[in-house]
């Protein structure tokens, strides 16, 4: 008798275990990429200046050769660069290169405060790191592509990332391929802009260029 109540209560606490455990790996179906009218595109970056942006903590954010430049500054700590302008529902497309192997990422809906930023990341990294992946400062980890997509990151050349967030929803696609797709109610609620960042601790050195939204 004892026997058999470990048992029920041991299986009991291995299917809780399982019921309340989160696996943010993004294991969605496919979503084709939207097409968009180009007619309408908006340039966020004019190849010249910063005009339209303004620039959060003391990392380094410079244009050279036409192409939008960041790198660690003398805090080496988190910084961003954000559009003063706030979008709600778009598509973005961007062309990225990493030229050192640390971290950034774009954000959405996103307002910046000191060092840190709200709304929604979609990852830019080395392979291994979720390139792709979507986190936000308040919940961590939304979702995660699948380990075997590394194989689309170019490390040092171009890429490019196109992020559709429309309601509730964010899709990425990197070089073409669906990285993640999430729903989330909070999303929808989210107010801002983008906001491109570059993360302290590692050395980082990012060129961007071609950086152009829809709106939906």
């Amino acid at each position: 008798m004892k026997n058999s109540l470990l048992i029920g209560i041991t299986l009991a606490f291995v299917v809780s275990c399982k019921s309340t455990s989160t696996d943010v790996t993004d294991n969605s179906n496919l979503v084709s990429p939207p097409i968009v009218d180009q007619s309408k595109s908006i340039m966020l970056f004019n190849g010249e200046d910063l005009s339209g942006w303004k620039i959060h903590g003391t990392e380094q954010w410079y244009v050279e050769d036409g192409l939008l430049v960041c790198e660690n500054g003398v805090d080496n700590t988190f910084g961003y660069l954000s559009t003063i302008k706030h979008y709600k529902d778009f598509v973005l497309t961007l062309e990225y290169k990493q030229e050192k192997r640390g971290n950034s990422g774009i954000f959405v809906r996103s307002t910046v405060q000191g060092n840190k930023a709200t709304g929604w990341q979609v990852e830019i990294a080395p392979p291994g790191h979720k390139t792709g992946g979507i986190n936000a400062y308040k919940s961590g980890w939304l979702a995660k592509p699948d380990s075997s997509k590394d194989a689309v990151i170019k490390m040092g050349e171009w890429n490019e990332m196109k992020i559709l967030i429309k309601g509730g929803s964010i899709t990425s696609w990197l070089n073409g391929t669906q990285m993640v797709t999430i729903n989330n109610a909070e999303i929808e609620k989210g107010e801002g802009g983008i906001s491109l960042q570059i993360h302290g601790e590692n050395v980082t050195k990012v060129k961007w260029r071609n950086i152009r939204l829809v709106e939906l």
